[in-house]
């Protein structure tokens, strides 16, 4: 099941606006969101468009959460943060997934409130493509 307005089902520019994609795991997909204010986050995308967890088997929801306890191993290979967040929200944006946000405690809001898309930390297409490296090279 697709929904032509959801960047996680249809991809391309609409997900270009707020993510590359890493890889494709066991019933998701690993997204590095561009916004970098906290080096390594992450989404973890359902492979399908529900809205809730309670719309999936409880099979699919232990895969999807292994999913997310796998890419959270290489997040935390990969770039060492002192905590990682996990965040599911979807408001607006009703596909089951999961911001993992790498937090740092001489970093960017520790201790403090987590903003969406604080839009401070943009990189360059080779900073994108090393930071997804080093991802892949920990899952």
């Amino acid at each position: 099941m697709k929904d032509a307005n959801c960047g996680y089902c249809m991809r391309g520019e609409l997900l270009d606006a707020f993510g590359i994609v890493i890889c494709e795991l066991s019933v998701s997909t690993l997204i590095l969101f561009k916004e970098q204010s906290h080096p390594g986050r992450c989404i973890v995308a359902y492979k399908d468009h529900v809205s809730e967890i309670v719309n999936i088997s409880d099979e699919e929801r232990n895969a999807f959460f292994a999913d997310v306890n796998r890419a959270a191993k290489a997040i935390h290979a990969a770039f060492h943060p002192d905590k990682v967040n996990y965040g599911a929200y979807g408001d607006t944006g009703c596909h089951l997934h999961m911001h993992l946000v790498p937090k740092y405690k001489d970093g960017y809001e520790w201790g403090g409130v987590f903003a969406m898309n604080p839009g401070k930390t943009l990189l360059t297409d080779e900073q994108y493509a090393e930071m997804i490296e080093k991802i892949k090279a920990n899952l």
